[in-house]
C-alpha cells in the first residue's frame, strides 16, 4: 500500500466524518445561540432552558437525517472493502 493510498483513505474518512457530524453540530450551535439570546433578553439564567431545546433539536436532526448518515457510512465502508480487495491481488 502506497503512502498516497493511505492519505486518500484518511482523507475520505475525515470528510465523511465531517459530513455526518455537520448537521448535528450546526443545529446545536444555532439552537444554543438562539437560546442564549433569549436568556440574555429575558435575563433568565437557567441551564435547563438551554439544554432541553438543544437536546430536542439534535434528536430531531438525527431522526430526520439518520438514514442519510447511515448511507454515507455504508458507502465509505464499501469503498474501504473494495480497496482492501485490491490490496489482496
Amino acid at each position: 500500500m502506497s503512502d498516497q493510498a493511505i492519505v486518500e483513505i484518511m482523507t475520505q474518512a475525515l470528510l465523511t466524518a465531517a459530513k455526518i457530524s455537520a448537521p448535528i453540530l450546526v443545529t446545536a450551535v444555532v439552537v444554543g445561540v438562539v437560546m442564549g439570546l433569549i436568556q440574555s433578553v429575558t435575563q433568565v439564567q437557567e441551564q435547563a432552558l438551554a439544554f432541553v431545546p438543544k437536546f430536542l433539536a439534535v434528536g430531531a436532526v438525527i431522526a430526520l437525517s439518520g438514514s442519510w448518515m447511515l448511507a454515507q457510512m455504508v458507502a465509505l465502508a464499501e469503498q474501504l472493502l473494495v480497496l482492501a480487495g485490491d490490496l489482496a491481488k
